[in-house]
């Protein structure tokens, strides 16, 4: 584009230029003097007519002393003078001496100009376009040349804001996992000299936001080496060959940079299972693969290049990739812990001004479940939020409402309700929030509002006290029961006839953690296995069907079980309801003035968890 803006003002320059000597040519054209003859000249100076007579080449100009005469021009023959012309016809003395003269070297230039322009210009018109031409031809050559280039992202030893392990906060056994590859970048001749091979390839798994590009970065960083960088996706077109010529041109580039570290991010783009594309088994995004395991193969085990790639979407990935090889080892990044999140926000909250009150240690144990990423977005969104507010220091009242916001989205305080609405929320939402105080399974109610957030028209903010990789049969009965506790109060306070479709997510929710109960958690009276064997198309990269594996009867006993647990948890909700009932409507009474209740007030307000 900024090459064609150039040429089309050079163009419009020329052009322009040219219009002005046509206009000049053509003004000159305009003054030129009326042509007469020789007797006719003679004539008007033995009147007194001619004031001046102009020589210049075989044109004789004549100025007239009327002003508004139009000058007047002779043609005398080759070799003939002004002189010779005024002897052989006869002028008088007396007009000729009052008659000046003056001589005036040839102008014929203006002549040719105007006749050979009119050529010309075409010729050179066509001239600039031939050129204009070939140097667009030639830069879409050479951008055919370089298409083929990978162009990655290089961080080399020497930059200033390469990463190290330090700048990853958690991630133990991954970081243990990689310093092995980093010793062997490092000093590669220790490990050869006990006839040891270190993996030609390193592949991240884990969540999104877990950190698997800054802990690759921070391998290249200890280990002092050129880091190349690209994307899955980067490498494929619509164009035949594009993808496997830039895999052959990024490993090109990082073998003259041994030992170097090539990093593809999202490998699962290009390296799905083969076979699984809609049109056969050969498009463009396997021939990248094939190239990718080629090149992986043609390594030099002491050569000290090394890939790393990352991924959410390991069971995608084709076989032959996973080999020994190719990616020897697999590293797994899990969503931190409590002490990983302490480390992470430390990390990220290093250039931001914290309150004293503030306890990134409280904030760890109020964000299970959130990535290193959604950590660093949860400060920044409390950073926001301070400056906002017009105040130096980011405090707990911020960090706690960024932590809702990351969760459930932005309040929506603007939204305007009727009263009977605004009742009925708040009559759901004291329904969860009671049936949960109440349930000992149940995580602590930290939060009760019915100020719209995102979606919900209100919201009960749960927290564990501490993180959880398993889930019991109790504590799931009892969240069952805490997720119809808002449809339990609306049909005990409003009726069956005014149940809204405010409990549409909440039953949703709650009919599939009963239905994963009994086909695949072996919790119901169905016994110890599973229902159902999941199939997923690979290519599409989501589970879009389920074989069954099971009888009619079977489905049958399926759906009553799933029925009987939900049943069940509206039983115990109703119970929970109706014993807690003068509660219930005093958190109400209290939702309708305040909005929103913290978890003292909670506590207040239902007394202790029994």
């Amino acid at each position: 584009m900024r090459n064609f803006l150039k040429n089309f003002i050079i163009v419009f320059a020329v052009l322009f230029l040219v219009a002005g000597i046509l206009g000049l040519v053509k003004n000159e054209q305009n003054k030129s003097p009326e042509t007469v003859s020789i007797s006719k000249m003679v004539e008007e100076i033995n009147a007194g007519q001619v004031s001046k007579v102009i020589i210049q080449g075989n044109a004789l100009k004549l100025e007239l002393k009327d002003k508004n005469a139009k000058p007047q021009e002779v043609l005398k023959e080759p070799g003939g003078t002004f002189g010779e012309i005024v002897k052989n016809y006869g002028v008088a003395s007396s007009p000729l001496a009052q008659l000046s003269v003056e001589v005036k070297e040839d102008g014929s230039w203006k002549f040719w100009l105007a006749n050979l322009l009119p050529v010309l210009l075409p010729l050179a018109i066509f001239i600039l376009f031939f050129y204009f031409m070939t140097r667009g031809v030639q830069g879409m050559n050479n951008k055919a040349m370089g298409f083929g280039q990978s162009n990655p992202r290089q961080t080399n030893p020497d930059d200033k804001n390469k990463k190290i392990f330090n700048d990853v906060a958690g991630s133990r056994e991954a970081k243990q996992e990689l310093i092995e590859i980093v010793d062997f970048l490092k000093d590669p001749k220790k490990f050869t000299e006990m006839g040891a091979k270190i993996p030609k390839g390193v592949l991240l798994v884990g969540a999104p936001g877990t950190g698997k590009t800054l802990l690759a970065k921070a391998v290249a960083g200890e280990a002092d080496v050129p880091f190349f960088n690209m994307s899955g996706s980067e490498f494929v077109e619509m164009f035949v060959g594009v993808g496997a010529s830039r895999v052959r041109d990024l490993f090109s580039k990082a073998k003259k940079e041994a030992p170097a570290i090539v990093f593809i991010d999202e490998i699962d783009a290009v390296g799905r299972r083969r076979g699984a594309g809609l049109g056969g088994g050969h498009d463009e995004r396997e021939q990248t693969l094939n190239q990718i395991l080629v090149e992986m193969d043609g390594f030099d085990p002491n050569l000290g290049v090394i890939v790393i790639a990352a991924t959410n979407r390991p069971d995608v990935l084709d076989p032959a990739l996973l080999r020994p090889g190719r990616f020897d080892r697999r590293v797994m990044l899990d969503l931190p812990d409590i002490k990983d999140r302490e480390e992470i926000l430390v990390i990220h909250a290093k250039n931001k001004p914290l309150a004293t009150e503030v306890s990134l240690r409280k904030v760890a144990e109020r964000t299970p479940g959130f990535s290193g990423a959604d950590l660093a977005n949860l400060l920044n969104e409390a950073a926001i939020l301070t400056v906002r507010r017009g105040m130096k220091k980011v405090g707990e009242p911020e960090i706690l409402e960024s932590i809702e916001k990351v969760l459930l989205g932005p309040e929506r305080k603007n939204r305007v309700i009727s009263d009977q609405e605004k009742k009925m929320t708040a009559y759901h939402e004291a329904g969860h929030a009671i049936v949960g105080h109440f349930s000992i399974h149940c995580d602590p109610i930290r939060k009760v509002s019915v100020i719209s957030r995102g979606n919900a028209g209100g919201y009960t903010l749960k927290m564990p006290t501490e993180d959880k990789y398993y889930h019991t049969l109790a504590q799931f009965r009892d969240e069952l029961a805490m997720m119809l506790g808002g449809y339990v109060v609306e049909k005990t306070i409003f009726g069956d006839g005014m149940i809204s479709t405010g409990p549409s997510s909440d039953l949703t929710s709650a009919t599939k953690v009963a239905h994963d109960m009994v086909v695949r958690f072996g919790m119901s009276i169905l016994g110890p296995r599973t229902f159902g064997d999941h199939q997923e198309m690979v290519f599409l990269g989501r589970e879009i069907t389920e074989q069954r594996d099971y009888s009619e009867k079977t489905a049958e006993a399926i759906d009553k079980e799933v029925s009987n647990f939900l049943a069940e948890a509206e039983k115990r909700a109703r119970e929970v309801v109706g014993s807690h009932r003068p509660q219930l409507d005093e958190m109400v009474k209290e939702l309708m003035v305040k909005e929103t209740i913290e978890q003292d007030d909670i506590v207040r307000i239902l007394g202790p968890r029994q």
